[in-house]
């Protein structure tokens, strides 16, 4: 006849084992509700991938790369209760123009880089920006020496522009071919989005921007 306690260890190993089973199925079941919510939190507030359209930035980005959208900074400083200005250079994507509206069908979003800050003035003038402030009364190119500015052969058009309060003026790198600044004008912070900091796709031209 079997010992009394040998019955009551395995059935002590049944409800054991039993429990463990329900909390890895707790774990599970945990993980998939917590999982999207992250991927949601972590898309409105973090980062998200952007897709380049059209040719406006070669040579720097091209047509169909894949980037990641850097988006904390800015929401950090809405957290804050700071205003929010890119720095001059960065490459912003930020909600398209409504004056652009009948120009870009589809489109939502444009990608472009910084030219001048609030407060600024932005002068074109024979194929060149110059910018003056406070700190450069005279003037300065902002493109000199800058690597993006290597393919950069002239800039047409003419502008006069001096940047409102949270704003900032921005255009492409393919100045020839590009609907920036200046045909809209400057743009308001608050429609960007965030700063492309890496590129991922191609996967052979995978870098940070």
């Amino acid at each position: 006849m079997e010992p009394v306690e040998s019955k009551k260890h395995d059935s002590e190993q049944i409800q054991e084992a039993s429990r463990r089973g329900w909390k890895n199925i707790a774990s599970t079941l945990s993980i998939l509700l917590i999982a999207p919510i992250l991927a949601i939190f972590i898309t409105i507030f973090v980062f998200q991938s952007y897709q380049v359209y059209g040719m406006s930035m070669e040579t720097t980005l091209q047509d169909g790369d894949r980037l990641i959208v850097q988006k904390l900074s800015k929401n950090w400083s809405k957290i804050r209760g700071k205003d929010y200005v890119p720095q001059r250079g960065e490459i912003v994507v930020f909600t398209k123009p409504a004056s652009l509206g009948s120009l870009s069908d589809g489109v939502d979003h444009l990608i472009k880089r910084v030219i001048g800050l609030p407060g600024e003035r932005v002068v074109l003038h024979d194929g060149h920006y110059v910018i003056y402030n406070a700190k450069n009364p005279d003037g300065f190119d902002p493109d000199e020496d800058k690597d993006f500015a290597k393919d950069i052969l002239t800039t047409p058009g003419k502008v006069d522009i001096t940047v409102g309060e949270n704003e900032i003026f921005v255009s492409g790198d393919n100045r020839t071919n590009s609907l920036d600044s200046r045909n809209f004008g400057a743009i308001k912070t608050e429609s960007v989005t965030g700063v492309a900091t890496l590129r991922f796709i191609p996967v052979n031209a995978f870098k940070n921007i």
